[in-house]
């Protein structure tokens, strides 16, 4: 966290400096909850003092603290690995082959739009509540970046150098060897970073969920009993975890990819719309219909389009799952806009005062480690169960990646903008509203386009975790509960159109505010 500074004190006599800011709001943290447990501010089942947490950390240690961190870990590696392979090969297929493509790739994208959260509950009926659940979710987390990821690195392969590997007769194998893999390595280890951080977050939530073992089993023991010196703990190892693999997946790309990297400013993947794209949907539901109505497959585990269609139909009408939508919309909404408004305010703030941002800055970078869902046993101690715990969460959810996504695009504006403004002599609001934000516009409606999806799914989260009231979350895991496979998959649907909604709106916005980067792409 700290920074060692270079100084020169005298022509030839360099010297070291500790910059002793960014451990400024740390060591005041400490201070500050020392003195809350000492002067019982909050009674020690909410608030454990730090001594109490150290003596726990070192008594886990010992423990079972290793072997359930091995335990989370196995499961992310060979989960981590399966689904890298099939999203590798896969992505290569869509890269290589248009004609996959044009007809596999709208399916797999309408799939992926469902994002994990949703599959759960579909994952615990078929896969039960054992390692498989785990492996399950981990796989359809990592595929769908891996996928992605790697098909936009082998299409991406320049035209010209494509060109001078036919000039040269390399064969498959050569050009595979000497130019797909290399050009293809910055984009994959990209998909890979994304999974890694994906498949860690969906661990944690499946073993708070549903686990007898793992770091998240854990915590959420630790929670039951009310002992929260044991989610301070696992809190921290969780965090540590992600810093780590964090590291390591940086100093890999950086020993591996020597290909110029992909210019930063293009905009995401999205299939090519086409009719062709409607022929596999279709046949994969008349197939999944014929094989419900012959009694090919389980009724009560995977239920017919007819079922889910009709049980849709009734749920409309009887206001049910419109009650249930309009619920988690609302909750999405009020914490997502306090969480956005937050990281906005904030990465202004951290970005224009550079003390300021010496001292927070690294400090909540650390805390962005942590997984989201880590930290939902201790929001439920403090806050509750109960809409304001949700809101609170939500709101925790979608201010880190605003809150990053500002404070990166406001350090990295073109400094020639400043200059134009100190020349035209304009006030602060004026410089602010004219040519700060302006020129931070990309990256803060990226950010606020990620903002918007992680709070709908800190909404469907919160709700699986905190079932009490209404939500569509809540409906799902409850429906899980009775194995009501027809409102699970009506669940899924809505969750997964809702959050292409979501996408799709952050996608507009941000195409109109940086109307520039569509030049790229000509």
């Amino acid at each position: 966290m700290s920074q060692m500074i270079l100084r020169t004190d005298a022509p030839g006599r360099p010297g070291f400096r500790l910059n002793g800011w960014p451990w400024l709001l740390p060591a005041l943290l400490l201070l500050l909850w020392y003195i809350a447990a000492r002067e019982r501010w909050m009674p020690e089942q909410i608030l454990p003092a730090p001594s109490v947490v150290a003596d726990t950390a070192l008594s886990l240690l010992s423990g079972d603290l290793l072997a359930q961190w091995g335990f989370s870990l196995q499961h992310l590696a060979l989960g981590l690995l399966l689904g890298a392979i099939a999203g590798t090969l896969l992505g290569a297929l869509f890269g290589l082959v248009p004609a996959a493509a044009q007809r596999v790739e709208p399916l797999f994208y309408a799939l992926a739009q469902i994002p994990t959260l949703g599959w759960i509950p579909l994952f615990m009926v078929l896969f039960g509540i054992d390692n498989g659940l785990k492996l399950a979710v981990i796989i359809k987390t990592t595929v769908v970046p891996m996928t992605i990821n790697t098909q936009q690195a082998v299409a991406g392969v320049p035209l010209a150098l494509s060109e001078a590997a036919k000039v040269m007769n390399f064969s498959r194998w050569q050009r595979l060897r000497w130019l797909v893999i290399p050009a293809s390595l910055p984009g994959w280890f990209t998909g890979l970073r994304l999974a890694l951080s994906q498949a860690w977050v969906s661990l944690i939530v499946v073993e708070l969920l549903a686990s007898s073992e793992g770091i998240g089993y854990l915590m959420v023991w630790g929670r039951q009993l009310f002992q929260l010196d044991i989610v301070f703990v696992t809190i921290a190892v969780v965090g540590l975890s992600g810093m780590l693999m964090e590291w390591a997946a940086n100093r890999a790309c950086a020993r591996l990819v020597f290909w110029p990297q992909p210019a930063a400013g293009r905009l995401a993947w999205k299939p090519q719309a086409s009719w062709r794209a409607l022929q596999l949907p279709l046949v994969l539901l008349a197939l999944w219909q014929l094989a419900s109505s012959w009694g090919w497959i389980d009724g009560a585990l995977f239920s017919s389009p007819l079922a889910v269609a009709t049980r849709f139909i009734q749920g409309a009408l009887s206001g049910e799952l419109t009650a249930a939508m309009l619920a988690s919309l609302g909750r999405a909404f009020v914490g997502g806009a306090l969480g956005i408004a937050g990281g906005l305010l904030c990465g202004l703030l951290l970005a224009l005062r550079p003390r300021a941002g010496q001292i927070f800055t690294p400090t909540l970078n650390v805390l962005r480690h942590i997984a989201l869902f880590a930290w939902l046993p201790l929001l439920t101690a403090w806050v509750g169960n109960d809409n304001g715990g949700k809101i609170v969460f939500i709101a925790l959810a979608s201010f880190f990646p605003m809150f990053f996504s500002t404070l990166q695009a406001v350090l990295q504006r073109n400094p020639q903008l400043d200059e134009v403004a100190r020349v035209l002599r304009l006030g602060e609001l004026a410089r602010l509203r004219r040519v700060i934000l302006p020129g931070a516009a990309p990256g803060i409606f990226a950010g606020l386009r990620l903002a918007l999806i992680y709070a709908w799914l800190g909404n469907i989260g919160a709700e699986y975790f905190m079932s009490s009231g209404v939500g569509i979350g809540s409906l799902m895991i409850n429906a899980q509960q009775l194995l009501d496979m027809p409102t699970i998959l009506c669940g899924m649907v809505l969750v997964g159109i809702t959050g292409a909604a979501l996408d799709k709106a952050g996608r507009l916005l941000e195409m109109r505010a940086t109307r520039w980067r569509q030049q790229e792409q000509l």
